[in-house]
């Protein structure tokens, strides 16, 4: 993991809600993925965008956020940037409310790019430790889309999140009555849910 402190994040700016973690929802950047820039650059950059306010590329104004929106970001390299402390909720652009959800925001478009390796195998690793440290059972593991009408976390990893949730079952170990994969309904964005 990349500490805060080694990609040289600032202080939060503004004050931000306190938060409880029972959900873990899984974004994208929803920009082309850049191999020429390092995990802590990017992470970086985000977090000098959030903090003032600015345009969309739907031409929208986003207000200015305390702090990376997102709890940890997965680079292109597999690497893990800690964003936002989850004791606070993140923020978005989007109707959902993130109160209570642990961001985990993947590197790319992944409507038009694919999932690096070495990005779902952080990823898979990101979301055991969290749902075991927050003991989240899997049928909260979402996608931004699963809350809000948006694309994200785009179509090649939203149709790997099935797998995902199996694979902390597996790593738990058992399937207790309460804690099986969840089915798949339509959430607001369209996609099965």
């Amino acid at each position: 993991m990349i500490e805060r402190e080694a990609w040289g994040a600032r202080a939060p700016v503004l004050a931000m809600r306190a938060q409880t973690p029972t959900r873990i929802t899984i974004h994208h950047t929803g920009t082309p993925q850049r191999p020429d820039l390092s995990t802590a650059q990017k992470i970086k950059n985000l977090q000098l965008f959030s903090q003032r306010e600015d345009k969309l590329a739907d031409g929208r104004t986003k207000p200015a956020w305390g702090d990376v929106p997102y709890h940890y970001y997965l680079g292109l390299d597999g690497k893990i940037a800690v964003g936002r402390d989850e004791a606070y909720a993140g923020d978005t652009n989007t109707e959902y409310d993130p109160a209570g959800h642990v961001l985990v925001v993947v590197e790319g478009n992944f409507e038009v790019e694919k999932v690096a390796d070495a990005q779902w195998r952080a990823l898979v690793e990101i979301v055991w430790w969290l749902a075991q440290r927050h003991q989240v059972p899997v049928a909260d593991i979402q996608s931004h889309g699963d809350y809000a009408k948006t694309d994200c976390p785009g179509a090649d990893l939203y149709r790997r999140l099935d797998g995902l949730r199996w694979e902390i079952l597996l790593r738990r170990g058992s399937r207790p009555r309460e804690e099986t994969a969840p089915a798949r309904t339509p959430g607001p964005s369209g996609r099965a849910a």
